[in-house]
């Protein structure tokens, strides 16, 4: 299969290694983002924070909000905003099934890595559930027991 400008395959640009312990993510979805030239060049430098992102719905589109490219350095003064809310390309399906998911259930969209797909930008948005400060220390609690099995089991070996 031939692909446009000959780029294959996904480069990880940022994961969003947080949402994992902060959130209980249900279901994912992958969306395009609608970006500015300078924005694509700082992704390729890696500059992008997830952290505080999420996305929302409005007026039938879908959003990421809170995601911070910074700025091209070689660009002009002004190229772009840091922190401004970025367009997601979904299918109207998708984005009323989300949409219903986040209403209806108490659910937010939550954005887990940001890469490139054959030379565009992805995003990876899941459905997920807040954890309380108790959920969080059963998770830790949970995945250090496992741990210590492993390591049993691997002196054992």
């Amino acid at each position: 299969m031939s692909t446009k400008g000959g780029k294959t395959g996904v480069t990880l640009i940022a994961d969003n290694r947080r949402a994992r312990f902060d959130y209980e993510l249900l279901d994912r979805v992958e969306a395009g983002v609608v970006l500015t030239g300078t924005e694509v060049k700082s992704l390729r430098e890696g500059r992008v924070t997830l952290a505080h992102a999420y996305a929302d719905i409005r007026d039938g589109e879908a959003w990421l909000v809170g995601a911070s490219i910074d700025e091209y350095a070689q660009g002009t003064v002004g190229a772009h905003r840091p922190e401004r809310d970025r367009k997601l390309l979904l299918h109207r399906r998708e984005i009323d099934s989300l949409h219903g998911k986040v209403r209806e259930k108490g659910l937010t969209l939550i954005p887990t890595r940001i890469y490139f797909k054959d030379g565009r930008v992805k995003v990876e948005l899941a459905v997920a559930r807040g954890r309380e400060k108790l959920d969080k220390r059963r998770v830790i609690a949970e995945r250090d027991a496992t741990r210590q099995m492993e390591r049993a089991l691997r002196r054992r070996r």
